[in-house]
């Protein structure tokens, strides 16, 4: 077989693949299976909510999603590659490039201004100072924050500094965005805007999100919502 590429838009193939996934831990004597067995394809563009109960594996999946985790058993393919046949040093080059993410807690730098937090991760990834500013301007524009650029997290209320982490999620144009309780740590008015926000964003700019919520009534906005249960998927 010859070897995959990583073909950026082959509209036939589901950006992702995940495959009979498992993940357990050990804990003293005791193994504890997280996630027994989940499979599913996410399309390019699509918006997919996961929603459950605390403990049942979302934010596990989530982070094997993310290749920060590795899985016990099973496979991940992105396009025409399985990911966790990556070394470390391409997988890190992978994460970086082609997923963004979102947690509850924002995770922006209190000493850096919306701008500088939004454009950092562009930089990291060697993107020339002036292109990653022009970028990180036009999302903080598309998430509605282009007069509040150079104020610093902490000049920002709740829901400014998560649209912040929002832009800075997007500033490499991920083709997926992660996003773990985006809406977990705010008020009912401010989470409906941001679901919205990453709805537009979405439409706008092609990117698959996959979206861990405990607000049911917001997933159900979503493309797509799968129900977590015991490790697995539950529909």
């Amino acid at each position: 077989m010859n070897s995959p590429t990583m073909s950026h838009h082959d509209p036939g193939t589901p950006l992702l693949q995940v495959k009979d996934l498992h993940k357990s831990f050990t804990l003293g004597s005791q193994t504890v299976e997280v996630l027994k067995g989940i499979s599913l394809d996410l399309n390019r563009g699509e918006m997919l909510a996961m929603v459950g109960a605390s403990g049942v594996g979302k934010s596990t999946f989530l982070h094997i999603l993310g290749t920060l985790d590795l899985p016990t058993k099973g496979t991940v393919w992105y396009e025409n590659q399985d990911l966790f046949q990556l070394s470390e040093h391409a997988l890190a080059e992978f994460r970086n490039r082609r997923i963004g993410f979102v947690f509850q807690f924002h995770h922006l730098l209190p000493e850096f201004t919306a701008l500088e937090n939004t454009y950092l991760p562009a930089l990291i990834q060697r993107c020339p100072k002036e292109k990653a500013v022009e970028e990180a301007m036009t999302l903080l524009a598309e998430v509605g924050l282009a007069h509040r650029v150079h104020h610093k997290p902490g000049e920002l209320s709740g829901g400014e500094q998560q649209r912040v982490a929002v832009a800075r999620a997007l500033v490499r144009n991920p083709d997926l965005v992660l996003a773990d309780e985006p809406t977990g740590n705010l008020d009912t008015k401010t989470g409906e805007a941001l679901f919205n926000l990453l709805k537009d964003l979405k439409q706008k700019r092609g990117t698959a999100f996959v979206i861990v919520t405990h607000n049911e009534r917001l997933s159900r906005q979503a493309d797509r919502l799968i129900h977590i249960q015991d490790g697995q998927i539950i529909d």
